[in-house]
């Protein structure tokens, strides 16, 4: 089945209530996180990954967390993409805040220090088609990365 497929019910409830519901009003973003399957980038076969859609992080490995719904609309929201930037996300973790961002702007450059999480997210960013416009890199964001700068 096309992971686009996969679990709709689950996202259009978890935009309608945990999103939409609580003031997110950015139809761009409402769409993308309807559209793009949260499920795909929690390992799976693990508890995480039956409840990728509940009101909370939920666990994908390394000690890291996939943030909870509301508060990644509520970050990409703050962002007022308009499709033209070049945005640069450091803690690319799961990859599914990059597949957001992938879908919004222009070009997004994610960096992530856990060499196991960046290639699970790469993989789901590939099979999703959402890489096209990605630059995922493994390394220690703390000081940006220049090399790719300016970014919006």
């Amino acid at each position: 089945m096309n992971p686009y497929e996969e679990r709709q019910t689950e996202r259009d409830t978890m935009v309608q209530d945990q999103i939409a519901g609580r003031g997110v009003r950015d139809t761009h973003v409402l769409a993308a996180m309807r559209r793009i399957p949260r499920h795909a980038f929690i390992p799976p076969h693990t508890d995480a990954a039956s409840r990728a859609y509940a009101d909370g992080a939920q666990p994908i490995g390394e000690g890291q967390t996939i943030s909870q719904p509301y508060i990644v609309a509520l970050m990409t929201e703050s962002l007022a993409l308009t499709g033209t930037e070049t945005v640069l996300e450091i803690g690319a973790g799961s990859g599914y805040q990059t597949a957001l961002l992938a879908a919004l702007a222009a070009r997004v450059i994610a960096i992530e220090r856990h060499a196991p999480l960046a290639e699970r997210a790469g993989r789901a960013l590939g099979t999703l088609g959402l890489s096209a416009n990605v630059r995922l890199l493994v390394g220690d964001g703390s000081r940006g990365w220049a090399a790719d700068a300016p970014y919006d």
